[in-house]
Parts: C-alpha cells; structure tokens; sequence
C-alpha cells in the first residue's frame, strides 16, 4: 500500500467513526465551526491553506451560499478551487489527481458541454472553456456580474450571473453573446428539461423558467427557503431549499408543486443518477426515489456541496477539505475518500498548457 493509499485509508475511518457519532445526535450542530470540524475529520489536511479546498462560497461581492462545480466528462472528474483560479481533473478509478489547471478568477461551476469544460469564474465576471483532452484554454468570454453556475445546452452554455439577477446565453462554439435574461434576485442553479432552462433565485425564494430557444421567460414559482440548487430527472424540477432544509418537486408544464420533503441539515447539491435523486447536506447524503420515498441518508463528509455521477458512484466535493468522497450509488456505501492536493498545476496564471 503506498503513502497515498494509506492517506485515504486513514481519512476513511475517520469519517465513518466521525458520522457514526453525528448519527447517534451525540456531536453538537455539525454546520456549527465546520472549518475546526473538517481539519479532525481529515487530519492531512491540518494546515493546507484556504486555496487547496475543493468547494468553496462566491467572493462576497456575491450573493447566496453558492458552492463550487464538479462534473464528469464520461472518465474523469473536474473539480474547481476557487481559492487558486484552477481546475482539478480526478481519476475516478482511483481517486488520484491526474493534472490542475489554471481557470479564471475564483472559479466555481462547471458544466460539460461533451467536449470541453465550461468554468464560472465569480472573480473576474468571465467564463473559461477548457478542451476536455488536455485542459487547454480555449477562451475566456465575458458574461454577468458574478457569475456562479453555468450549463451546457448544445448548442449554448447558459450562465446565472448571481450579483445583477440575470441569466446569460452563449454560443458554445466561439463564445458569442446572445442573450441576456432577467430573472428572480440572486440565481445560482441551473437545470434543463430540453425546451426549457430552469433557473433557482437564492433571494427571491422562487425559479425561473426560460424557453431555451430565445429566452423567454415563461414563469416563476415560489419554492422553499434560500433554494440553491436544481436538477431534472426527466419528469420533475427538484429544487434544494438550504435554509428550510428541505427538497421541492416541482411538475415541468406549469411549476406547480407536486411535493416537498425535509432532508439533511443546510442541503447544498442536488443530482439525478438516472434512477434516483441525491442531496447532499452537511455530513450526509440524502437518496430519494423518483417518486418522492427517501430511500436512506449516507455518511458523505463534512459540508457537502456539488455532486456528481460517474455511472456507479455518486461524488461530493466537501466544503473546506481539500477533499471529495465517493458513495455507491446502489447501497450508498462509503467507498473512499480522496485529497486533491497530489498533482502539480499545469500552467501558470492566466497560462494554458501548451
């Protein structure tokens, strides 16, 4: 077993004895001094500064408790830290760090368009597309003020700008502005339905739905508190309600609400593994059947952020760590848990890899 396999071993066992406390309620609020909290749970981390976390909140220009992207390219992992301008791309197989790259000003979500890696960057009000082979920056386009979540709808990116409650749409292949939307007060979420883009408003308590074909908007519906995140599961909107604790289903024609269910404590990511949901909450993992059955909570890290699904696992990228762990997604099993600290950065600021 060599060093790094020990790392992740240790940091395992940690977690698991540490969620087997929080599950017997025996351990105070866990959102209660997370940073303290993380630096026991994950002991290598001790002392790693502030640019190594993996999930990290917009620049308090910002607006609402957005967290920082993950998403999977068909064999990797891309990971964005804000505190250092860059990407990391993971190995899933493994969990090593196959290479970082340099991205815009604070950078924080992350879209895959099926070749490129399109990165919001909350610092500089820019997107950065990286090619998906090799990480070369092939533009940085400008968009709104603050823009946090971006999503790739081919053949546009739409990016939800949180700090001027607007909605941009780009043209995927050469970055070209083609509209920008107003929406509700602080977006940071995203989802598609095909037709329609759906945008989550932090401050407005609500989502927006736009046609994808020019921007109209077609509604706005009232959701639970401080909604953050959102996902499609190919019938429904799930909307994430981070300060009611609390996940909201949403019907597509007319944004009625069909159900809301309470989930873990400050629920921040939300994803649909093609058969059922997942929310990601501080500490754990909520999986929840398409017809609204919780089907289990898992032990997930400490402040839980972005997810992502790699076609067996599920992925949480956990706020202040440095770290991301991995969950079965059948059985929500712990499978491992992964520092991104490994690799050196390819390129210099503002470089791309040649």
């Amino acid at each position: 077993m060599n060093s790094q396999q020990s790392q992740n071993g240790a940091a395992l066992m940690i977690l698991t004895a540490l969620l087997a406390i929080v599950a017997t309620g025996n351990l105070a609020h866990p959102f209660i001094n997370a940073a303290a909290e993380e630096s026991s749970l994950f002991p290598s981390a001790q002392g790693v500064p502030e640019a190594q976390t993996a999930v990290t909140r917009p620049p308090d220009s910002a607006t609402g408790p957005t967290t920082a992207g993950m998403v999977f390219d068909g064999t990797s992992l891309w990971i964005s830290q804000s505190e250092n301008n860059s990407v990391v791309k993971l190995s899933v197989s493994d969990g090593s760090v196959e290479a970082t790259f340099p991205a815009g000003s604070r950078p924080l979500g992350l879209a895959w368009d099926g070749e490129n890696v399109w990165v919001a960057n909350a610092g500089d009000s820019s997107v950065t597309k990286l090619r998906g082979t090799d990480g070369k920056i092939l533009g940085h386009f400008g968009v709104g003020a603050v823009p946090v979540a971006v999503l790739a709808d081919k053949p546009n990116i739409w990016v939800a700008n949180s700090a001027d409650d607007s909605v941009t749409k780009l043209r995927a292949n050469d970055g070209v502005v083609l509209a920008k939307v107003a929406v509700g007060g602080g977006p940071c979420g995203l989802a598609s339905d095909g037709p329609n883009i759906w945008v989550v408003n932090e401050r407005s308590n609500s989502v927006t739905k736009l046609r994808a074909s020019d921007g109209k908007v077609l509604g706005t519906f009232p959701v639970g508190a401080s909604p953050v995140a959102m996902t499609f599961d190919g019938t429904s909107i799930w909307v994430v309600n981070q300060a009611s604790d609390s996940v909201t289903r949403l019907r597509t024609s007319d944004g009625a609400a069909l159900t809301t269910l309470e989930v873990g404590t400050v629920p921040a990511g939300v994803l649909f593994d093609k058969t059922n949901i997942w929310i990601t909450n501080n500490f754990s993992a909520t999986k929840v059947g398409s017809d609204g059955t919780i089907l289990g909570t898992f032990p997930a890290g400490g402040g839980g952020g972005a997810m992502a699904f790699d076609g067996t696992s599920i992925w949480v990228a956990n706020y202040g760590s440095g770290y991301v762990t991995k969950l079965d997604a059948q059985d929500g099993k712990l499978l491992g848990a992964y520092g991104l600290l490994t690799a050196p950065r390819v390129g210099g600021p503002g470089k791309s890899p040649e």
